[in-house]
């Protein structure tokens, strides 16, 4: 749906009511719950102009925490800049857009809240059966380390890396964090 009165006549004649984009920004890893450390949010914050939009996938990946949420979105307003999702009907241009944000915000803080309650109580029930809760086993044994270094030093692709490890990418990158921090690449 166009956003303003001029852009209807433009999507009644077949031309497309979206704006152009002048930057793109992605971030395939991030905290989650924090918008710390989170430097491609950062950049974009700082980039973004009044008139402008910051368009984003989905609302919980731009923030879990309402507070968060609030203060992205003041933020965003106070430059003259509105927010819109490619897979919600989110739009702060619109009341509409703004009420469903708000109620997304408080939906995706009740779900952070739970997880971490779920958390707490599965720590709390591996402690009640005996030992001290260490966490999940960490994948990076020493062979594993061994063959990332051997094929990152042959050239090989990252991704290709991962998938013929069995490893997600995330756990390729700490591991090649680890192998730098040690030295050994």
């Amino acid at each position: 749906m166009p956003a303003t009165a001029e852009a209807k006549p433009r999507a009644a004649a077949g031309f497309s009511t979206k704006p152009p984009i002048s930057r793109l920004l992605t971030a395939t890893t991030s905290s989650g719950t924090s918008t710390k450390g989170r430097t491609a949010l950062q950049e974009a914050l700082e980039f973004v102009r009044e008139g402008d939009v910051l368009v984003v996938t989905r609302i919980d990946r731009l923030a879990r925490s309402l507070r968060d949420l609030q203060n992205i979105v003041h933020d965003l307003q106070a430059k003259g800049v509105h927010l819109s999702a490619t897979e919600q009907p989110i739009d702060t241009g619109s009341a509409a857009g703004k009420a469903f944000l708000g109620m997304l915000g408080v939906f995706g803080e009740f779900e952070t809240a739970i997880r971490r309650e779920r958390q707490l109580e599965g720590i709390a029930a591996a402690k009640a059966k005996g030992g001290v809760y260490k966490g999940r086993k960490s994948v990076q044994t020493r062979d594993l380390l061994e063959q990332i270094a051997a094929a990152v030093a042959a050239g090989e692709k990252k991704a290709a890396v991962a998938e013929r490890l069995g490893i997600g990418r995330a756990t390729l990158y700490r591991a090649l964090e680890t192998l730098k921090e040690s030295g050994r690449i």
